[in-house]
């Protein structure tokens, strides 16, 4: 009988899948080698049969005596049982030892030589037989099972655009496709105009699902405008609505970009505006606008105060419209102080240079600064001048290690460019008053986007302490201030009524913090802009009981003439001996009844007690707990404190430049880029998922 030895075609088969088929074709293999070995050894005992496994390219046979054995591993020399007596040991052990990486040499050999994946390689047919094996043996309940679906591919492609900016071209550059076919061979590969499709379709959906939101909202929405430009100096848009959704969280979504060909033109923002209410059915809904005195001047806020004044529902006339960004505010304020210290601004940055990009230089640094034992645990960093607020950090960090740069010159010769002890005084004066603007700019960075009360803050802090020192005796302090104070003035003036309006909402403070700061801010003069805030509290109050009321009736003119004439017979009766002389009495307890129940619900909030202060006070959660309380004052409160201060981003807070358009995105269709642009905002609040089940229908529009 002739044996076959297969001992070879399974160890190929162990190969891929050690963890699982290893066990149970090695014990199979153990079998038949040892069948075939004790056959051989029968059927011919005097010649020695020749091996044939894989495992013999890494062991020897030792001869121990001649009952024993022992394989030896060519790589770490260990041994390992093979033959004791006439019991065979088998393989499978051995192979274990090279296959699963326990042979210690042989794995370290593996990291160090790691053998890229070629697929056109094969050795005597192994590699076809890997992959037989590995078709037949590998469980059919993972991944692997789930069928192919080009449509799916094709969207999450497009989401992966639209999230990572990624040009649409992408989808036919062959190394892309190349990349896909490697994970998935049955992917097909698809046209921008089919990836386009399916933007489009996420664009439309997640568009349906946020007009659903909006026009659930009790309240309304206000807008915020910031204008980028293109190189061939076209202008777009973009506006942003905020606004207090059913649950009363405070919610920011971009609406729409709006390209306009002349950005200097006095009413293109107001049709951009129009386009907007219409393409979101707001019409009745704005409440208040935000732009930036960087491309809006005093015309263009006029017009778009007319807008607000027909579209607001005439909400104090038009008046709540904010004409600055507090981001873009503070940015060139910040700019403005290190202007006008520029020298010493770079001589420090120099000096970080100088200790950052060497590691000798790094090294002596730290050395110099344990022998000195400065206890600063800050860390050099070298600035970003695109960013105003690593410039700050870079000088704060600086200052507290400045004993160590001036002694850093006797220890390290090619150190040349040490600042004084005076200008290491001055940039710590800078640093002070530049954490003000950072504090302040800091808030408008949160994810969670507070409220229009926090900064009130901040702002009156900012407006009280540029006051003081420009007043300061202080030459330096006052130079550096003075005009600072005068640009901070202008915002203030354009902003405190709404902030002072925003934080009587915010019932820690209501009025009591207007009276506190303006007192402090304008001295004799205070009573008069309390009261300004007093009244527009009042009147805007008003506009909102107004709103409350129900339309009047077709013929309500008619009546209201027809009434006038009784009164005017009824005051010739109230003479007559019969007539009622209590009529008009009846109506004027009647009069002030209404107006007393129009102010009992403001003027209550405002008599209540303060609520106590605690960091994590959420303001609209209190509003929306009291709402039953106050009606119509919660509502007042909701659009109030949604009001927007800061028309960018929050990650373009500190942009020490503008933002615009690059090449790739203005060569887009306006279209498509309205709908990259708002689709990657939405996303970021809802992951966008295909139904299942449903055919995705393409979406055909042109771009």
């Amino acid at each position: 009988m002739q044996i076959v030895d297969r001992t070879n075609d399974a160890f190929e088969a162990t190969q891929i899948t050690p963890s699982g088929p290893l066990i149970y074709y090695g014990a199979h293999m153990d079998a038949l080698t040892s069948h075939n070995e004790i056959a051989d050894s029968e059927a011919q005992p005097n010649k020695r049969r020749r091996k044939k496994s894989i495992v013999w390219e890494h062991f020897t046979i030792e001869t121990i005596d001649a009952d024993c054995t022992r394989a030896c591993c060519k790589q770490c020399k260990k041994s390992f049982a093979y033959i004791s007596g006439s019991k065979l040991a088998g393989t499978s052990h051995l192979k274990r030892h090279i296959a699963l990486g326990i042979c210690p040499v042989n794995r370290i050999n593996q990291e160090k030589n790691h053998t890229p994946y070629n697929p056109t390689v094969q050795t005597n047919g192994s590699a076809s037989a890997t992959l037989k094996s590995r078709k037949r043996y590998r469980a059919t309940s993972g991944p692997t099972s789930i069928p192919f679906d080009q449509t799916r591919c094709c969207y999450e492609i497009a989401k992966m655009i639209i999230q990572h900016d990624y040009p649409l071209e992408m989808v036919e550059h062959s190394g892309f496709n190349k990349f896909v076919r490697s994970l998935q061979p049955l992917f097909s590969s698809v046209s921008v105009n089919t990836i386009q499709d399916h933007i489009f379709n996420i664009y439309l959906r997640e568009k349906q699902s946020l007009l659903n939101i909006i026009s659930a909202i009790p309240g309304h929405v206000s807008l915020t405008l910031d204008l980028r430009t293109s190189d061939q100096s076209l202008g777009y848009v973009f506006l942003t609505g905020y606004f207090v959704d059913c649950d009363w969280k405070l919610q920011r979504r971009l609406l729409n970009v709006i390209m306009i060909p002349f950005p200097d033109s006095e009413v293109a923002f107001n049709h951009a505006v129009a386009a907007c209410l219409t393409d979101w059915c707001l019409e009745s809904k704005l409440f208040t606008l935000t732009l930036d005195r960087s491309f809006a001047n005093d015309n263009v806020r006029k017009n778009l105060g007319h807008l607000l004044s027909i579209k607001g529902g005439n909400i104090l006339n038009g008046q709540l419209i904010i004409g600055s960004c507090c981001a873009r505010v503070l940015s060139h304020l910040a700019q403005d102080a290190l202007d006008s210290m520029r020298a010493i601004v770079e001589k420090v940055r120099q000096s970080v240079k100088f200790v950052k990009t060497a590691d000798a230089h790094e090294e002596k640094f730290l050395e110099l600064k344990r022998q000195l034992q400065v206890p600063s645990a800050k860390e050099l960093i070298v600035d970003d001048q695109t960013k105003w607020d690593t410039t700050y950090q870079m000088l704060m960090n600086a200052s507290e290690l400045k004993q160590v740069f001036s002694c850093l010159d006797t220890s390290d010769p090619d150190y040349k460019v040490t600042p004084t002890m005076a200008e290491w005084k001055q940039v710590e004066i800078l640093c002070a008053y530049l954490k003000l603007f950072f504090d302040a700019a800091n808030i408008l960075t949160s994810s969670t986007y507070a409220t229009a009360d926090v900064l009130f803050h901040e702002v009156w802090k900012i407006q009280l302490d540029l006051m003081q020192a420009a007043h300061s005796p202080d030459h330096f302090v006052s130079n550096l201030t003075k005009p600072l104070q005068e640009k901070f003035d202008k915002y203030w003036n354009d902003c405190n009524l709404v902030l002072a309006v925003a934080v009587v909402m915010d019932p820690r403070f209501k009025m009591k913090i207007v009276e506190f700061t303006f007192n402090k801010i304008y001295g004799e003069e205070a009573e008069t802009w309390i009261k300004i805030v007093d009244e527009g509290v009042h009147e805007l109050f008003c506009d909102y009981i107004v709103q409350s009321l129900p339309p009047p009736p077709p013929n309500f003119v008619d009546e209201a003439n027809e009434n006038i004439i009784k009164s005017e017979f009824c005051q010739e009766d109230s003479f007559l001996p019969n007539g009622d002389t209590f009529a008009d009495f009846d109506v004027y307890l009647h009069d002030i009844m209404n107006n007393q129940q129009m102010k009992t619900e403001l003027d209550q909030y405002l008599e209540e007690s303060l609520m106590p202060r605690s960091q994590d006070f959420d303001v609209l959660g209190w509003w929306r707990i009291n709402r039953s309380k106050y009606p119509t004052l919660s509502k007042m409160a909701s659009d109030i404190l949604s009001i927007p201060v800061c028309t960018v981003t929050p990650d373009s807070v500190f942009d020490t430049t503008p933002r615009n358009l690059d090449s790739h995105r203005s060569s887009l269709r306006p279209i498509t880029l309205e709908a990259l642009s708002c689709a990657k905002d939405w996303l970021q609040y809802e992951s966008w998922e295909l139904p299942s089940g449903v055919p995705a229908s393409m979406v055909k529009m042109e771009y």
